[in-house]
C-alpha cells in the first residue's frame, strides 16, 4: 500500500513564506477590525427602535472604531517593519502581537453577546448568532495562512457564545450548544484544509524559486566555463595552430620533392587530411569568436552544394559505423545563396550533429531546395523527435529536451542555440517540424544570389598547378619564429621551392643574419616570440633595414591589438595554419621566378 504523503506545516515553508502568510492573516484581521463596527451602528438602531437601552452597543461600537484605527496604525507600523527587516525578525516581533489581536478581535465578537443576551426578543438574538457565524465562516478562510491566528480568534469569539447560550436562548439551549459545537469543530477543518492550500502554494513558490535559481546557478556556470573555453582557445590559439602549420609545410615541402607516381595517392590524402583539419580548427576557434561576440559578418555569394558535399564527408563515417542511412540531395550547382561562408558551414555542422545524435536508426538527409526567392538548405532525420511543447524552446541556450537525458552524448543544448545566432547574424530565418518519435526537420532559409562567373581554372587550382608543377621560386626569404619545428617546416617548404631561406628564432639572430650579409626579398615575422620580443616591432625594425623588402606578420592569434595596429599601418597579416597554395600564390608575386626543373 503506498504510504500517505506526510502533511505540510507551517514550520515546513521557510521564513520568507511564513511572512507572507502573516502579511494575508494579518490583513485580513485589521479589515475585519474595522469593518464590525458598521454591526454595532445597526444592532444600536434596533435597541432603539424596540425601545430598549442601547448604550452597551453604542459603547462596544466607538470601542471597535477606536480599536480599528489603532490597528491600522499598528498595520502601518508593521508594513514598515517588513520592509527595514528580514523575514525572520518580522516574524520574531510580530507573530505575537497579532495572535494577541485576533484573541481581543474574538473577544469583542462575543461581547456582543453578553452585553444583549437575555435583554433583547429571540430574533434579535437569533441575527447576532448568524451574524457571528458568518463571520467565522469567512475567515475561516481569510484568516487560515496562519492558523493559530484563526483558532485564537474563532476560540476567543465561540467559547464565550456558547457559555452564556442558557441566558441568550433560554429555551433552546440545550439544541443551540450542541449545535454550536459542531459549527465550531466543522468551520476549524474547513480553516485547516484552507491553510494546507495556502501552504501548499507557498511550498510550491519557493519550490520553483529554488529551482529557477539552481538552474540560474547552473546557467551563470555553464556560461562561465564556455566563455573560459573561448578565451583559452582564442588565447591559445598561436599554439594549438603551430603543430597544423608545420604539418602542412612539410607534407607540400615532401610533394614537391618526391614525384613518385606510388606516393602522389598517399600524399594527396595527407594533404586532404590537413585541410579538413584546418578547416575543423578554423571553425572551433571561429565558433569561440561568434560565442564571444566577436565574430565579425562577411556576406558574400556562397554555393551551397560544395558546402554540403564537404559536411557530408565529416559525418559519413559516423554515420556508416552506426548503419545509419546519410543521403545528399544536391541542386546540382544551381544553389546560390548570400551568407557567411563560416557562419553557415557551422550552422550545417551542428544541425548535421543535431540529427545524428538523436538518430538511433534509419536515416538522415540533407537537402536544398528552392523557396520563392529563396534557397532552403533542411536536415531530415528519423529520430525521437521533439515534443510540440519543447518546439518554441530548443533553440534557447543550455535547453535539452527530456529524452535528450537518456541519450548517451546528448551534447550540453548549445548546438542549436548557435544555429539560431548564426542565423541572426546572416539575416536568415531558420525553424523547425518534428513529431515526436518520429522525427524532425530543421531548416534555414537563406536569400538566393547571384550566379558567380566562372574563373577557369579556379584561382586556387592554377596556384596548386604552379606549386607542383609550374615555375620554381627564386630569391631570398627571411623567417622569424620561435618554435624549432616550425621553422625547420618553413626551411623545408621554400628550399623545395628553390628559395634560399634563413631562418631565426629571435629578433638578434634576425638582425646577425642582416649584419652577416643576408638580403632577404620577403620578411615573415612571427607575432609572439619566446623571448617577449614584440613581433611587429621586430618586422619594423627590419624593414626598415632592408627597404626594397616586402613583409608579413604570422599568427596564430585573431585579436591581438598588435595584428590590428599592423593591419591599420597597411601591413600584411596571414594567420596560421598559412595554407601552401596561398603561400606560394604570394611569394610568386613578392620574390623572382626562375626556369622550372620539372616538366
Amino acid at each position: 500500500m503506498k504510504a500517505a504523503k506526510p502533511k505540510l506545516t507551517f514550520a515546513d515553508v521557510g521564513a520568507d513564506g511564513q511572512a507572507r502568510l502573516l502579511d494575508m492573516s494579518y490583513g485580513r484581521l485589521v479589515t475585519g477590525v474595522s469593518t464590525v463596527p458598521i454591526s454595532g451602528v445597526a444592532f444600536g438602531y434596533w435597541q432603539y427602535s424596540l425601545g430598549l437601552n442601547p448604550h452597551g452597543m453604542w459603547l462596544w461600537t466607538l470601542s471597535y472604531l477606536l480599536a480599528g484605527v489603532a490597528v491600522r496604525l499598528q498595520h502601518v507600523q508593521y508594513r514598515r517593519d517588513r520592509d527595514q527587516y528580514s523575514s525572520e525578525q518580522t516574524l520574531g516581533k510580530w507573530l505575537p502581537i497579532v495572535n494577541r489581536v485576533a484573541v481581543l478581535h474574538g473577544l469583542g465578537l462575543a461581547a456582543t453577546g453578553v452585553i444583549t443576551a437575555g435583554r433583547v426578543p429571540f430574533e434579535f438574538t437569533l441575527l447576532q448568532a448568524v451574524i457571528i457565524t458568518a463571520i467565522l465562516a469567512a475567515n475561516a478562510s481569510q484568516l487560515s495562512p496562519v492558523l493559530g491566528i484563526y483558532r485564537r480568534f474563532a476560540n476567543a469569539a465561540w467559547l464565550p457564545c456558547m457559555a452564556i447560550a442558557p441566558w441568550a436562548f433560554p429555551d433552546h439551549w440545550l439544541l443551540v450548544l450542541p449545535l454550536s459545537g459542531v459549527m465550531l469543530f466543522t468551520l476549524d477543518r474547513q480553516a485547516l484544509v484552507s491553510h494546507g492550500f495556502f501552504l501548499t502554494q507557498i511550498k510550491l513558490e519557493e519550490d520553483s524559486a529554488k529551482l529557477a535559481e539552481n538552474y540560474r546557478l547552473a546557467k551563470d556556470e555553464a556560461e562561465a566555463a564556455l566563455r573560459a573555453k573561448n578565451q583559452f582557445l582564442t588565447t591559445a590559439s598561436h599554439d594549438l595552430r603551430q603543430p597544423v602549420h608545420a604539418m602542412g609545410f612539410l607534407i607540400e615541402s615532401i610533394s614537391r620533392r618526391n614525384q613518385e607516381p606510388a606516393l602522389q595517392p598517399a600524399l594527396q590524402d595527407l594533404q586532404q587530411s590537413v585541410q579538413s583539419i584546418t578547416q575543423m580548427f578554423n571553425s572551433l576557434l571561429d565558433l569561440s569568436r561568434i560565442e564571444l561576440g566577436a565574430q565579425p559578418v562577411n556576406l558574400q555569394t556562397v554555393a551551397l552544394d560544395p558546402l554540403m558535399s564537404g559536411v557530408a564527408t565529416l559525418f559519413r563515417e559516423e554515420a556508416r559505423s552506426r548503419q545509419i542511412d546519410l543521403r545528399v540531395r544536391l541542386s546540382g550547382g544551381r544553389a546560390l545563396v548570400t551568407a557567411d561562408a563560416m557562419l553557415l558551414r557551422q550552422s550545417m555542422i551542428n544541425l548535421m550533429q543535431n540529427a545524428l545524435r538523436y538518430t538511433q536508426s534509419g536515416g538522415v538527409l540533407m537537402a536544398v531546395r528552392r523557396r520563392g526567392s529563396d534557397w532552403q538548405f533542411e536536415v531530415w532525420d528519423t529520430g525521437v523527435g521533439i515534443a510540440e511543447d519543447d518546439q518554441q524552446r530548443i533553440y534557447s541556450p543550455f535547453f535539452r529536451p527530456e529524452h535528450a537525458w537518456r541519450i548517451d552524448n546528448a551534447g550540453h543544448g548549445l548546438g542549436l542555440a548557435v544555429v539560431a545566432r548564426c542565423a541572426d547574424l546572416m539575416a536568415a530565418s531558420q525553424g523547425l517540424s518534428s513529431r515526436e518519435g518520429r522525427g524532425s526537420r530543421f531548416w534555414l532559409r537563406l536569400p538566393a544570389a547571384a550566379q558567380i562567373t566562372e574563373q577557369r581554372p579556379a584561382a586556387r587550382e592554377q596556384n596548386l598547378l604552379l606549386a607542383e608543377h609550374g615555375e620554381t621560386l627564386g630569391g631570398r626569404c627571411l623567417v622569424i619564429d620561435d618554435e624549432p619545428q616550425v621553422r625547420n617546416a618553413w626551411q623545408a617548404l621554400l628550399s623545395a621551392w628553390g628559395v634560399e631561406t634563413a631562418c631565426a628564432a629571435s629578433a638578434n639572430e634576425a638582425l646577425g643574419l642582416l649584419d652577416g650579409g643576408f638580403e632577404p626579398q620577403a620578411i615573415f615575422c612571427d607575432q609572439r616570440l619566446r623571448s617577449g620580443e614584440s613581433g611587429f616591432e621586430l618586422l619594423q625594425a627590419l624593414l626598415e633595414r632592408c627597404p626594397e623588402a616586402a613583409g608579413a606578420m604570422i599568427s596564430g592569434e585573431f585579436d591581438s591589438p598588435a595584428l590590428a595596429q599592423a593591419e591599420q599601418e597597411g601591413y600584411l597579416v596571414l594567420h596560421k595554419p598559412l595554407d601552401p597554395v596561398a603561400l606560394y600564390a604570394l611569394l610568386s608575386r613578392l620574390l623572382p621566378a626562375v626556369a622550372s626543373n620539372y616538366s
